[in-house]
């Protein structure tokens, strides 16, 4: 009956929070088995939990570097990189993405912040709006997987899963995923006769290259440092940042700092310098230190706004948890988990078998749901089934999320779409013929990162 109830109100129309919180008190009114405030307690109870601090301020860190003027850098530095190759835009669309996604952990960010630039760029050097749109939605579902990512956080604190583990592990995917769109980028190239979009300069790709050497080489430094050197962690790191502000003065690197993001975050957190709460903090405190002191591009009014758009997305971001708590708390409670547990266990108890269902499912879900409210209502019901299986959590997670963004380019409830048809000035169904080219690197990552879990689990085991 809940099911029902909860199927009858988003017939109705009416937003999936609202239908998971009001099919769990009319269930509660009808049945009368519980009062009603159980429903107020469990919403409260279900948002009272310290890891969901992390939502707001990496959705505020995200805000900041978004309306800092960063997202021009990472243009720049991108072209720079693989603009003189065939095809050269697309491709920086994609490196664009990879650098982008470590700092916005949303996809409809990096498609409404960076995909902006990208489109007007592309069509300007002569690329059908067309392929200038699809790739910009293909290389946006890398936001959530490339850590800071927002859905992490909600599924780690769903499944109770180590968020840290969980960024560790969309590094290699979303490196793969990035790989697969550039050989696309770079297929569509050689078929239409596409050259370069800018000229090659070795002054100009030897910069790019000492950028991304120094992100690469930075990490690796200090960890040499602290653990081989027997240096303390605190001031090591203190002292390199210094070097790190020192040397993008002196050589006006264009990315090196915004880049660092993913790096401090994650560094800190598999060497226990924070939590990942707390890391969401130091994420703003970054963002905040390249906008208002060493770029000087953000100013107190932008500031407020930013603030002002944080409470909004994170207000709705929370009520969602807020009526999933509830809603799969009645799950539970009514047998509806224990009964599509036994009901799939009694079809199959493959391992890979069942994780061929949970995707044909998270991809429909992920055509009419919200990714948070598609976590909060999928967590509960797909858990318990991996854990009985054996399935890897923090797998199944990265699987999860994956599903949930591909979700994000279809009718009739895909943001990305939409974003990207107005971004474009295309009509929906225009922008959706344009992105089906791009499925096809996506659903092979996706069944490589599924039926691969060494892909995922490899750095988090080497570092949990």
């Amino acid at each position: 009956m809940l099911k029902i109830i909860f199927l009858f109100m988003m017939a109705g129309g009416l937003p999936v929070a609202i239908a998971m919180a009001g099919a769990s008190l009319v269930y509660i009114l009808f049945t009368g088995n519980l009062p009603p405030f159980v429903v107020i307690h469990r919403m409260v109870s279900g948002i009272d939990s310290f890891p969901l601090l992390a939502v707001p301020f990496f959705i505020l860190a995200g805000n900041l570097m978004n309306n800092a003027g960063i997202t021009n850098r990472i243009y720049n530095y991108a072209l720079a990189l693989v603009g003189w190759l065939k095809g050269g835009l697309g491709h920086v669309n994609v490196v664009g993405s990879v650098v982008f996604a470590g700092m916005s952990g949303t996809a409809i960010a990096d498609a409404a912040g960076l995909g902006t630039i990208e489109i007007k760029a592309m069509k300007d050097h002569g690329y059908g709006t067309e392929f200038a749109v699809g790739v910009t939605a293909a290389s946006a579902t890398l936001g959530p997987i490339i850590p800071p990512s927002l859905p992490f956080v909600i599924y780690g604190m769903m499944a109770n899963v180590s968020v840290g583990a969980l960024f560790l592990a969309g590094i290699l995917p979303g490196v793969l995923m990035a790989v697969a769109m550039m050989v696309t980028v770079a297929y569509f190239a050689h078929k239409n006769g596409w050259g370069a979009d800018v000229k090659f300069e070795w002054p100009r790709v030897f910069k790019a290259l000492a950028e991304t050497a120094v992100v690469i080489g930075w990490p690796l430094a200090v960890w040499a440092a602290v653990t081989h050197g027997g240096l303390p962690a605190q001031a090591t790191v203190l002292g390199a940042l210094l070097l790190l502000f020192a040397a993008d003065k002196l050589f006006d690197f264009q990315a090196v700092l915004p880049i660092m993001t993913p790096v401090l975050l994650i560094g800190g957190m598999t060497t226990g310098i924070f939590t990942p709460t707390e890391g969401a903090i130091a994420a703003c405190l970054w963002a905040m230190v390249l906008g208002f002191a060493w770029y000087r591009t953000l100013r107190f009014r932008m500031f407020v706004k930013v603030c002002l758009d944080t409470v909004e997305t994170t207000s709705t971001v929370l009520f969602i948890v807020a009526a999933a708590s509830i809603f799969g708390w009645m799950l539970t409670a009514t047998g509806v988990t224990t009964s599509i547990a036994s009901w799939v266990l009694g079809f199959t108890k493959e391992p890979w078998v069942f994780l061929l269902m949970a995707n044909l499912l998270m991809l429909f879900v992920g055509c009419f749901l919200e990714p948070t409210a598609a976590i909060t209502i999928l967590v509960p019901i797909l858990v318990p089934i991996c854990q009985q299986l054996g399935i890897d959590l923090v797998h199944f997670g990265l699987v999860m999320v994956l599903n949930l963004m591909i979700g994000l380019l279809h009718p009739p409830m895909g943001m990305v779409l939409f974003v990207l048809a107005r971004v474009a000035k295309l009509s929906v169904e225009r922008t959706t013929v344009a992105i089906l080219p791009w499925l096809v690197p996506l659903l092979g990552s996706l069944v490589l990162i599924t039926y691969c879990p060494q892909l995922v689990l490899w750095l988090p085991r080497l570092f949990y």
